[in-house]
């Protein structure tokens, strides 16, 4: 299935996370309002809310409780945008403007603090405290993710397993909670819910390892982002420390110099000379495809129905994807 398919047999529920997502969003304050508004629908895919839709069918579990879950988690997600694009200094995302671009970075932060409030108000009213412990707990570990991340930010020496550790903290371990709590929720056996879990895990993984190749592919520009966004910012991501690892001294020398004083966009054209030299972009698509792979293993002891094949797929998009 593409992302088209995968969105048109989850149309219905998609649309009831979607009007409770609006209805959520209302404020007495006008500018939470104006900015929630423009966040929510500036052209995301919504795949973690997708992922906790997806879970819910394949497992034939139709319950108000399950889009309470995607709305919520949806919030977590735009309000770590929020802050994310204030920390970043980013100005583009999805092909446009950052809130923080036009309303400025106060109100982005401020919003996106409201937005974390508000998922922990829907949260309690889920009623469940299994749930509310993972949620909490997730959140808790995005945020040590961003933390841990503006640590690493241009320390070349940073390693792979660093590495590792902040895309699971900051982008893997909410994709977890979308798919594991559908399990909780609906009181699936242990068996199922460590399925789900894991999946969301890869599948999380596969995703951020994608996008981190895609930071210096020619299609950045069609995926709503600047190219290079994470090389201008320092970031030692896994295909800079891959090709540090197996570069040549000159190549090395360079990739170094270009984290730490986050001045790469300078030297963009010998950076991609010395990625495709060394296969780091590669390397790293490799990995991604393993992540998705352990993803869809994960999940074999699901009922083979189409949601599942729709899950399977989405795994192997996230691997693969361009945009």
């Amino acid at each position: 299935m593409n992302i088209k398919q995968i969105q048109q047999i989850s149309l219905t529920e998609m649309n009831q996370v979607n009007e409770l997502i609006m209805a959520q969003l209302s404020s007495d304050v006008a500018l939470i309002n104006q900015l929630g508004f423009y966040i929510i629908n500036s052209g995301g895919k919504r795949i973690r809310p997708l992922i906790t839709v997806l879970a819910a069918k394949a497992l034939n579990v139709h319950d108000h409780k399950t889009t309470k879950l995607a709305g919520i988690i949806e919030f977590i997600h735009t309000a770590t945008l929020l802050h994310d694009d204030v920390v970043d200094e980013s100005d583009l995302r999805r092909g446009e403007k950052t809130a923080n671009a036009l309303f400025g970075n106060a109100a982005s932060v401020l919003v996106g603090d409201f937005l974390h409030t508000r998922s922990f108000q829907m949260m309690t009213e889920l009623q469940n405290l299994k749930v509310l412990t993972i949620l909490s707990s997730a959140t808790n570990i995005i945020a040590e993710g961003e933390v841990l991340q503006l640590m690493n930010c241009n320390d070349p020496d940073t390693t792979e397993e660093s590495y590792m550790d902040v895309i699971y903290y900051k982008t893997a371990k909410l994709f977890e909670a979308a798919s594991q709590l559908v399990a909780v929720l609906s009181e699936q056996p242990a068996e199922i819910e460590t399925a789900l879990l894991n999946y969301g895990k890869y599948l999380g993984t596969a995703f951020q390892l994608t996008d981190d190749v895609m930071d210096y592919s020619s299609d950045a520009q069609d995926m709503g982002k600047n190219t290079g966004d994470d090389l201008a910012e320092g970031k030692p991501t896994l295909p800079l420390l891959y090709a540090i690892k197996h570069g040549s001294e000159k190549q090395v020398t360079l990739i170094r110099d270009a984290i730490e004083k986050a001045n790469g966009m300078e030297h963009f054209d010998e950076i991609m000379q010395a990625l495709h030299e060394t296969n780091a972009l590669e390397y790293t698509k490799q990995r991604a495809m393993e992540e998705a792979d352990k993803a869809i293993a994960a999940i074999s002891i699901l009922p083979d129905n189409e949601y599942k094949q729709a899950l399977i797929s989405l795994a192997h998009l996230a691997a693969a994807r361009t945009a």
